[in-house]
């Protein structure tokens, strides 16, 4: 933990919530998803509209990081007096491919460009979407640094150390994993790895299923799950604390032992 470092503790809420195809809809039931008393709320992937059938066109579903969606998160996580992280797609370059985007609101107004595109497991994201720049992004909120991934980057070992590197102390991780075989087992074991091989805390909000696998989850430090929700609709979460990360880099100083 550096040593500027101002938070003592934060109330994290995990929404593990589908989105559907109308991106009206989903804006609509943000002010009722979004919980009071935590200060940070994180949303999945592709909140403001599903992905749809598997390829199809992304960019008339488009908006920019000023527009409808990002406007209500921004609107909800005022009056709820919380900051929200919510997944979109986002106008870029290309009209056909858009940047999949991560929002941040309230405290804190950021923007998160996925990195990683899903070209994996019989998936073509990368026909669909535009990747974005590869600098790790990370934002303070209220003296607690929070690195910033989606789904798919979770899979990168070296993008969650990047963050840490630079000076993440919570990686957060919105996703639309999709269901399969060994999916679960896969997205569990990968949220808990990324939290001890950095000595991290992970918030991890993914859709549920059936279309996807939910369990979404939050893990301290040394891998121990704090919450994690099952497959349905659900909200979990819980406090995380300074002192508990601080003691855990003092347990296990990987960090501080790397040679290479």
């Amino acid at each position: 933990m550096t040593a500027d470092t101002t938070w003592t503790t934060a109330r994290v809420a995990l929404v593990q919530e589908a989105s559907g195809l109308e991106p009206a809809g989903n804006r609509e039931r943000l002010a009722a998803l979004v919980p009071t008393g935590h200060d940070l709320v994180v949303l999945p992937e592709a909140f403001a509209r599903d992905f749809g059938t598997a390829g199809s066109p992304l960019g008339e579903h488009a908006e920019p990081v000023d527009g409808p969606f990002a406007t209500e998160v921004a609107r909800v996580a005022a009056a709820a007096g919380t900051t929200v992280v919510a997944g979109m797609f986002e106008t870029g370059p290309d009209p056909e491919r858009p940047w999949n985007t991560l929002v941040v609101r309230g405290a804190v107004s950021a923007e998160y460009r996925k990195i990683h595109l899903y070209d994996s497991f019989g998936y073509r994201e990368s026909d669909v979407l535009t990747a974005g720049p590869t600098t790790p992004r990370v934002v303070d909120l209220a003296g607690l640094r929070v690195g910033l991934m989606t789904c798919y980057d979770l899979r990168f070992p070296e993008h969650a150390r990047a963050l840490v590197d630079a000076g993440a102390e919570l990686l957060v991780v919105p996703a639309a994993w999709v269901a399969g075989e060994r999916k679960v087992d896969h997205w569990r074991t990968l949220v808990r790895a990324r939290a001890i091989e950095n000595t991290v805390y992970v918030a991890a909000a993914a859709q549920p299923a059936p279309r996807y696998s939910g369990h979404s989850m939050l893990v301290d430090p040394l891998g121990d799950v704090l919450a994690e929700a099952g497959d349905g609709s659900e909200v979990v979460g819980a406090e995380i604390s300074a002192a508990v990360l601080a003691r855990a880099r003092r347990t296990n100083p990987s960090l501080a032992n790397r040679r290479l």
